[in-house]
């Protein structure tokens, strides 16, 4: 049997109501009035268990190109701490509506779709992708759909993420289920996954090749993990930084070539004043940091590409220590947003910094691909019950999450489900 073969949902027998517990399941197709959502509110803008509160809202009505999705589980990503917080921008000033849901992962099943939808039917078994565009100017037709004016990121930038049983889609945003993982591996990997492909893979001529060397901070994190797993793919060689020596092994068992402690040096943040006395120090201790790059991958080789997302912390040494004519590449600011580096590195040369913003459904459906095809792995973490949705964000806020990605259950009623069938076997019954 290959891979993903569709084998369809068997009949059963569910009442129609106007609301449904979690877990518990409307007949195939039928599309309750109300449903259960994690809701942020401008007035409770804070820290997770604070901004984030379950209520009853509306259902999503769906326009002719939209896809109505049953949630089964979703993942934890750090936009959805930057959407409870308000910071470093309130969704609310982007979307302007009374409630924001949270969540640009999730694995589902179609449960309504547009009539203009072609490509999916209800019943299909899903992970969704979360960039959207309108679709009609010269970006999205013959460029790229990353560069259009109305790009935007499902679940932050638009109100109906999937932290909810229910979730509104654009149809370009799906992809098939890879059948083998269970909901929660499926919902857990396509946001850090798809953006680390890109960063990777998606600005020429600085594409990532065989038998080069990138350096990737957060090596054990969600995004770094895929980073790693991907220039190995590629037959390139990534160099993996931690923060704590629990996680050598981790990163070293997805393929890095070599990891580094970060704490060994004494390089971050800011950049000093150029020439001062501390800026001398820092640039002693970075060359250090070169050096332990150059014990992995031989003496004077330094790296081709950086893959950045700390950002603040971080910055000033990526820009030293990249090669010659090599890109510093960058998604994410979680350490800060202000970015310091010494420009004279970078015009002499000849450096490139590249900012990246998660991908085009062309690079998210080439890289859920090799998930499918088994040779990348979600590196799914920890698995949090619909209840605890904020406690997994303050986990993830207060850096204490476990390495890799971090999933909840939305309509899975538990964990190691991999078919609608056993999720409506193990669930509530009406």
């Amino acid at each position: 049997m290959a891979l993903d073969q569709e084998t369809g949902i068997a009949p059963y027998d569910a009442p129609e109501k106007d609301l449904y517990e979690i877990g518990e399941m409307p007949p195939l197709g039928y599309v309750p009035k109300n449903m259960y959502a994690w809701a942020i509110r401008r007035e409770r803008h804070g820290e997770p268990e604070q901004s984030f509160q379950v209520e009853v809202v509306p259902t999503w009505e769906i326009d002719s190109h939209e896809v109505l999705v049953l949630v089964m589980a979703a993942g934890v990503n750090y936009n959805g701490i930057w959407a409870g917080l308000g910071v470093p921008i309130s969704p609310f000033d982007g979307h302007k509506q009374p409630y924001h849901i949270a969540g640009s992962d999730a694995s589902g099943i179609v449960w309504k779709v547009g009539d203009k939808v072609k490509r999916w039917k209800v019943g299909d078994e899903v992970v969704i992708h979360c960039n959207q565009d309108d679709g009609d100017d010269e970006e999205c037709n013959g460029g790229d759909p990353m560069f259009s004016p109305s790009q935007r990121i499902w679940g932050y930038e638009t109100h109906d993420g999937s932290f909810s049983q229910f979730t509104r889609v654009q149809a370009q945003q799906l992809m098939p289920r890879p059948k083998h993982l269970t909901w929660e591996e499926a919902a857990c990997y396509t946001l850090t996954l798809a953006t680390a492909y890109r960063m990777l893979f998606g600005h020429e001529p600085h594409d990532l090749k065989p038998g080069q060397n990138v350096l990737v901070w957060g090596a054990s994190g969600g995004l770094g993990s895929f980073a790693i797993q991907l220039a190995n793919a590629a037959g390139a060689n990534a160099i993996g930084v931690i923060s704590d020596e629990d996680k050598r092994d981790f990163v070293m068992s997805l393929g890095a070539k070599g990891v580094i402690n970060r704490k060994d040096f004494k390089c971050w943040g800011q950049l000093p004043k150029v020439n001062s006395e501390e800026y001398n120090a820092w640039l002693k201790e970075a060359r250090k940091f070169g050096k332990a790059i150059w014990d992995i991958t031989g003496k004077g080789v330094n790296v081709d590409m950086v893959f950045e997302h700390p950002g603040e912390a971080t910055f000033p040494v990526s820009t030293l220590v990249v090669k010659k004519g090599g890109m510093v590449v960058i998604c994410a600011g979680t350490s800060g947003f202000n970015c310091t580096f010494d420009v004279r590195y970078m015009w002499m040369h000849q450096k490139r910094l590249q900012g990246s913003h998660f991908a085009h459904l062309k690079q998210a459906s080439a890289a859920n691909k090799l998930v499918i095809e088994r040779r990348i792995d979600p590196c799914m973490s920890e698995v949090f019950p619909w209840d605890e949705i904020p406690q997994a964000h303050t986990k993830m806020l207060r850096n204490e999450h476990k390495p890799g990605n971090m999933a909840v259950l939305v309509q899975a009623p538990k964990t190691g489900l991999r078919t609608f069938e056993d999720a409506l076997e193990a669930g509530p019954k009406a």
